[in-house]
């Protein structure tokens, strides 16, 4: 994750299994990132940033073929979300990471977060895992990583624990530590939805 030169987020954490052998074609990605654009709270995401002040240009996502086993998208401040179009298989893989990388975007134009400091990347992590709906029940239940009670949370922490230690400027514990700083108020911000959805 040199300066500026990889996506300074990971939509899929290490717990997951990775993507069987394959996944889609480029042109089959980019037919899926169009077929998501219509879904309503990737329109959404996208309506609040442009009220927000946040540019959301006409090539905002690109589908890219990623090396990392671990790695479904990420987001680069200035340069957009890619969808890593050999890790996916459905409909829904391309549209969950849409909605969890805008999640970025979309705190990166509000606040000018600064990709290098762990408390900002924490915070945006925590958010994103929460608000996209990627620790639901259902999702934790295929990773095999459900409980019956606190699940949500557990896995909100789990995963953004991942993404952060995987920034070279917040390894060990300065994850760690970024994360249980700014838990309480990052879980329970969940601007711009009324309430996680």
């Amino acid at each position: 994750m040199a300066d500026e030169q990889r996506p300074i987020h990971d939509a899929r954490a290490s717990d997951e299994s990775t993507t069987p052998a394959g996944g889609m074609s480029q042109e089959e990605c980019m037919a899926g990132i169009r077929k998501a654009l219509k879904h309503p709270t990737v329109r959404f995401l996208r309506e609040e940033m442009e009220k927000a002040g946040c540019p959301v240009w006409p090539k905002l996502f690109s589908a890219v073929n990623c090396t990392d086993n671990k790695t479904a998208g990420g987001y680069m401040s200035g340069r957009g979300i890619t969808i890593c179009h050999n890790h996916m298989n459905l409909q829904d893989e391309i549209k969950q990471v849409m909605i969890h990388e805008l999640i970025h975007a979309y705190d990166d134009c509000r606040a000018k977060l600064d990709w290098k400091n762990c408390a900002h990347h924490a915070c945006s992590e925590i958010r994103a895992n929460h608000l996209s709906g990627d620790c639901h029940y259902k999702r934790e239940l295929l990773r095999g990583s459900m409980k019956i009670r606190g699940h949500e949370q557990e896995c909100v922490k789990r995963r953004a624990l991942k993404s952060v230690q995987r920034n070279p400027y917040c390894s060990g514990e300065a994850a760690k530590d970024a994360i249980e700083t700014v838990w309480d108020i990052c879980y329970h911000d969940t601007t711009p939805f009324d309430r996680a959805p």
